[in-house]
């Protein structure tokens, strides 16, 4: 049986891979980092258009290795620190393009569940990786937009850090029917 699909998304420096790594701990069920800060990192230079292609095929790599891990160990489902629509979002965002195959793929492989990280935490510097604070309200909007057009199920991340845990937790619920294995 495929295990469910649980994206966290959402603009730079909001949580979504603190969430993820806790979610997955919480959960006992593998994760999948986010492509493109590996890339980012391994570059040390400016990213162009042309990187878009390699990100979305390392994060498809990255999506379909713990697909494959949580099937083996029949996980409910797995938890995506982030996946082709967030690539296609940040594209277009940076470059007013994204390649075709990305865009098919981002459909063909939505989510169960996104879970949108609001842009209400303090923005921290991380060289980079986290470039544009003044713009993170305008990819928030990007990202809610993009999922409305995809018609995609989607549950707002927001508030402190006890908050955000409280809500992801919820929505998990509401998707799988499956409540926390920890006793957090």
């Amino acid at each position: 049986m495929r295990p469910a699909r649980v994206v966290l998304i959402g603009p730079e420096c909001t949580g979504k891979t603190r969430l993820a790594q806790d979610l997955a701990a919480l959960y006992a069920v593998p994760w999948a980092p986010e492509h493109a800060r590996a890339y980012v990192d391994a570059c040390k230079r400016p990213l162009g258009f042309a990187d878009v292609d390699e990100i979305g095929r390392g994060q498809m790599a990255g999506e379909d290795q713990v697909m494959t891990q949580g099937a083996l160990e029949g996980a409910p489902f797995v938890l995506l620190d982030t996946d082709l629509v967030s690539t296609m979002v940040y594209s277009r965002h940076y470059y007013d393009n994204c390649p075709y195959w990305i865009e098919a793929e981002a459909v063909r492989r939505l989510g169960d569940l996104y879970l949108l990280h609001s842009i209400d935490v303090e923005w921290q510097a991380d060289g980079p990786q986290r470039e544009q604070p003044e713009r993170r309200e305008e990819l928030f909007v990007r990202f809610r937009l993009t999922l409305q057009l995809l018609e995609a199920r989607v549950a707002e991340i927001a508030g402190d850090w006890d908050e955000r845990r409280r809500r992801a937790v919820a929505a998990i619920v509401g998707l799988t029917g499956v409540a926390a294995r920890s006793g957090r």
